[in-house]
């Protein structure tokens, strides 16, 4: 049963505004996406697990810093990276979040905690993913074969990200991203709306990343600097959250991914 403080408002002139000024700002972070992929550090957008080790010294090529730079510069395009293709699949719980809470005082300020938590739960599945990347350079480097044979990792991620589609953790994850409602009112109190706005942001990143995590490793073996990838690849977890057959999508994209990492194992086997 939905608690009282969940009940549906009536519509103010500001409902009318909001899914057009959201969709305003995903746009917004894909047109800079787009103007940083021209810019002079477009390299930064692109972390391709594939090419360590013949352009591992990418990341040290600023001269304000050999680290905190690079590392500045990575994680500020995978935030933005992150906002332009996950935002689109949270539309119609930050719709559900906003309808029901839009009498709170502060609405506006909850809806930017909320925003904020997700993304920052995004943000770690970065850092972590940057630093199994580096982990993986060492590795790399100790092997003159791997150097130069980069669609084994390739493979291998695509591989993982297929059999996950099949995972009851995945249909878990995208059954609670499906219901924005239930999700929201089994984890709002109304008692202390920051803290709530706060913890419901963590938990729907969580669940996120919990049915798309393996299909956004995918950018690491396809370059994370590619629109066109990126544009792909939110569309189909977007379908997946959001479409009314979105949960039969996850078995043939399963299929898909298998069948290309097989694929890619036998055109290299015909290439030796």
């Amino acid at each position: 049963m939905v608690p009282p403080a969940f009940t549906r408002p009536a519509l103010t002139p500001h409902d009318r505004l909001f899914v057009p000024l959201f969709v305003g700002t995903m746009l917004l972070a894909w047109l800079a996406l787009a103007v940083w992929d021209m810019s002079p550090y477009a390299r930064y957008l692109d972390h391709d697990w594939t090419r360590l080790g013949i352009a591992a010294g990418l990341c040290a090529a600023l001269p304000a810093g050999e680290v905190v730079m690079p590392a500045f510069l990575y994680l500020g395009g995978w935030t933005l990276m992150t906002a332009a293709m996950m935002l689109p699949t949270t539309l119609p719980f930050v719709t559900v979040f906003r309808r029901l809470t839009m009498r709170q005082p502060h609405a506006a300020s909850l809806l930017c905690l909320l925003l904020v938590s997700y993304l920052v739960v995004w943000l770690g599945v970065g850092v972590a993913a940057h630093s199994a990347g580096l982990i993986l350079l060492v590795f790399v480097q100790q092997s003159v074969w791997l150097s130069f044979n980069g669609w084994l990792i390739s493979a291998l991620v695509f591989l993982l990200a297929g059999l996950f589609q099949f995972s009851p953790l995945k249909y878990r994850c995208l059954d609670a991203c499906r219901s924005p409602l239930s999700f929201i009112a089994t984890r709002w109190s109304g008692r202390r709306p920051v803290s709530d706005s706060i913890r419901l942001g963590l938990a729907h990143g969580a669940h996120c990343v919990g049915c798309c995590w393996l299909l956004m490793l995918l950018m690491f073996t396809v370059g994370t600097g590619s629109i066109g990838w990126m544009l792909a690849l939110g569309a189909v977890m977007a379908l997946e959250k959001n479409s009314r057959w979105g949960r039969k999508l996850a078995a043939p994209l399963g299929l898909a991914l298998i069948t290309t990492a097989v694929g890619m194992a036998a055109v290299q086997g015909l290439g030796d």
